[in-house]
């Protein structure tokens, strides 16, 4: 017989890398980790870990396993909803994340709507950036999240998250009120190619669509200025620092003197819902799915 505690061990391990990373979220000390690991390995009679430098990978048995181990928490979670099921009507706690303007654009008017339909449900919303909400739906920590798909997400197939295309959000050219390139309809972006630039920090997840997006118009951005907010960016350009491409969703203050114009080639970024596996059919999430939805049309419109 498997012990799911230690599959669980196992499965950590995958999703962040180390043991020691591992340990860390199951607050567990790295031995006992990896001890767990070990009489897993015994009790299946395989191995699961070996050497790789100075760290461990995981053995294609380990892999094979983790397989199973994916669909059996996916089986789980439905086992949960099938067992607590009564009228249907959602009720109890929500707990959903998101990266800054999915929170203001989507999930904090989300929450009103669920609060005037559904007063038997609760609301709770945290910010948290990407890769965390990922970290938070393995952990059990939340149930639903906004993110934006950026390649160091888990892959669309990973059967530990359920994955859904929310919206596409175009990004903007931002530039200073008064710029040549203010008052156009639309601008190709090679038009700013000789322009100092404001760009998203490093570990940003729209720093790749911006670089992209600027490759994709055949040259690189000089990049003279860094932020992390976009209401930074809105402050450096409207003070004349450079250009910028920010995200249509994202609400810049009104009263700078700033324009935003549209880029051929609609360079965007993608929005997803995320659940775990086997959690989407649950009352609470599914109408939660369902205001998104509505509430991403408008954006979009």
């Amino acid at each position: 017989m498997i012990d799911l505690r230690r599959l669980h061990v196992l499965r950590a391990v995958s999703h962040y890398g180390t043991v020691t990373a591992a340990a860390r979220a199951l607050h567990f000390t790295p031995s006992a980790a990896s001890q767990q690991i070990r009489q897993l390995a015994r009790d299946l009679g395989v191995d699961l870990l070996e050497p790789q430098g100075r760290g461990v990978r995981l053995t294609p048995a380990a892999e094979s396993l983790l397989a199973h181990a994916d669909a059996i928490q996916a089986r789980w979670e439905q086992a949960e909803l099938d067992l607590r099921a009564d009228d249907g009507d959602p009720a109890g706690l929500l707990r959903v994340t998101g990266f800054p303007v999915a929170v203001s654009v989507l999930l904090a008017p989300m929450a009103v709507r669920l609060g005037e339909r559904h007063p038997r449900l609760s609301v709770r919303i945290a910010e948290v950036g990407v890769p965390e909400c990922f970290d938070l739906l393995f952990e059990g920590e939340t149930d639903l999240a906004v993110v934006e798909a950026t390649p160091r997400n888990p892959t669309l197939g990973d059967a530990r998250f359920d994955q859904q295309p929310l919206l596409d959000d175009p990004f903007d050219l931002v530039v200073p009120e008064g710029h040549a390139l203010a008052g156009r309809a639309r601008v190709d972006l090679s038009e700013a190619a000789r322009e100092p630039w404001i760009a998203p920090v490093a570990d940003s997840p729209c720093r790749p669509h911006v670089m992209s997006a600027c490759g994709a118009a055949g040259f690189t951005p000089d990049v003279v200025h860094h932020a992390r907010d976009w209401n930074v960016t809105a402050h450096l350009v409207a003070h004349g620092l450079g250009v910028a491409l920010v995200p249509r969703l994202a609400q810049l203050p009104p009263h700078l003197p700033i324009a935003r114009v549209r880029c051929t080639g609609n360079p965007h970024r993608k929005l997803l819902t995320c659940t775990r596996g086997g959690c989407k059919t649950r009352p609470a999430v599914a109408v939660a799915l369902r205001e998104l939805r509505e509430l991403a049309t408008t954006a979009a419109a």
